[in-house]
């Protein structure tokens, strides 16, 4: 009998440490420990975090290739596909302007750079040089002309993943236009998708590792200093995320009959790896599976999540709002009202510029404030330090407001099986069987 009851107790362990979510979070507080006992240890440990966000880059545009190309080309239907699209651009819209006004609206009220007082010429200008440099080219109209590949290939080269739609969509495009004479290219990438997938699930395995360097190298690198100096920033720009999460998107996910708290719940696994690497691109391929298994169609999830990517960033447009507030407010410099509404206009443009990976908006940043004229530039040395630790809450709103994106069109376009939804994500749970 005691025999038994090993058994019985030893299942349940086991079946928690093959989760992935329970293993990336063991991982992530080994990492913090490490960071925080041997700080020069463990910023030494960044290239783990690096060789994972490297792995699952590589693996990204064949991804969304495949997917696009087979759901796209699988619907048959160029008017359905503009359809979806407006539809997938009118809400993402909508939704990052109610984050920008939330995020405006808080950090106006909480007012966290207030009696700073920052001396310019205290701040090290050139550690933030090459952020400053690279937002020369994040202009509207060169993220517009960067959409275009210099060569089809090239689209699967470059860490870009309105590129790759790009090119994507074209090709799909063509299979419809040629008709049934293209069926054995269809069925190829068919075939490629579930190669591609297979791969996903062994680079998965490496997470756990990613998670340890990415975190250990944040807490080794900046440690509790940089926490605690700009404490108020910290724990507005995350109070912030909190509100929109639990009323826009909450509100959102109850409108079309989804549990906010299950969907997170069912999406776990990429919660943790994305609140380890900082990184919402580490997860893409798996939200794809994920949402295509809650009864999204191919074509719909083909279509928003990528372009969700750049264009629905709710909690990037919140960091944009509130540090670039936070910064005027510390460096003494006044914004009005009209200017405030020129900002949130600014951002709904730049915020488009900062893709999924780790310490893009940063550079957006940058952009944000060459784009005022108004605050000093240099001032964004100021949360340099504390750039990863904002990023916790940031790439967590992005993950959950682009998975709930997907769900909103699918089902706005009908294009969804509603009893899959609704049995593992719905408002109600379903009742066991009996």
């Amino acid at each position: 009998m005691g025999e038994d009851m090993t058994a019985t107790t030893r299942g349940p362990a086991m079946r928690l440490l093959s989760q992935l979510w329970f293993q990336v979070l063991a991982a992530t507080i080994a990492g913090i420990l490490l960071g925080h006992f041997q700080p020069d240890l463990g910023a030494k440990m960044k290239p783990l975090g690096d060789a994972f966000i490297a792995l699952v880059r590589m693996i990204i545009a064949p991804i969304i290739f495949c997917t696009v190309v087979h759901g796209v080309a699988g619907m048959n239907d160029m008017k359905k596909v503009g359809r979806v699209a407006l539809k997938a651009l009118i809400y993402f819209e909508g939704v990052t302007t109610l984050a920008l006004v939330i995020s405006l609206v808080l950090v106006n009220l909480w007012k966290p750079g207030a009696g700073m007082n920052v001396d310019l010429a205290t701040l090290d200008a050139s550690a933030v040089g090459t952020y400053v440099e690279q937002a020369k080219h994040q202009t509207p109209v060169e993220f517009l002309l960067h959409i275009i590949p210099t060569t089809f290939a090239a689209a699967f080269t470059q860490p870009d993943v309105l590129q790759v739609l790009f090119v994507s969509l074209l090709f799909s495009f063509a299979l419809i236009a040629i008709g049934p004479a293209s069926k054995p290219v269809f069925e190829g990438v068919e075939k490629l998708s579930q190669i591609f997938f297979k791969i996903v699930g062994f680079i998965m395995w490496t997470a756990p590792l990613g998670a340890f360097g990415s975190i250990a190298f944040t807490v080794g690198r900046f440690g509790a200093a940089s926490l605690l100096s700009l404490g108020n920033l910290i724990a507005e720009a995350f109070v912030a995320c909190l509100i929109f999460t639990v009323v826009v998107l909450g509100g959102i996910a109850w409108a079309v009959g989804v549990n906010l708290w299950r969907l997170i719940a069912y999406i776990r696994d990429e919660v943790v790896v994305v609140a380890a690497t900082t990184s919402t691109e580490t997860v893409l391929p798996r939200i794809i599976q994920k949402l295509k298994r809650l009864g999204c169609e191919e074509s719909v999830v083909g279509l928003v999540v990528p372009t969700g990517y750049s264009f629905n960033l709710d909690g990037t447009c919140i960091y944009l709002a509130t540090v670039t507030v936070f910064l005027a407010q510390a460096t003494n410099t006044h914004l009005d009202v009209g200017q405030q509404i020129g900002l949130l206009a600014v951002l709904l443009l730049t915020s488009k510029g900062a893709a999924g990976v780790a310490g893009a908006a940063f550079i957006v940043l940058a952009a944000t404030l060459a784009s005022l004229g108004t605050i000093p530039l240099a001032s964004i040395a100021l949360v340099l330090g504390i750039h990863r630790i904002l990023a916790e809450g940031m790439t967590f709103v992005n993950l959950v407001g682009n998975t709930l994106a997907t769900i909103v069109v699918a089902r706005w376009e009908r294009a969804v099986d509603l009893p899959t939804l609704f049995a593992q994500v719905g408002l109600k749970k379903s009742l066991p069987k009996a």
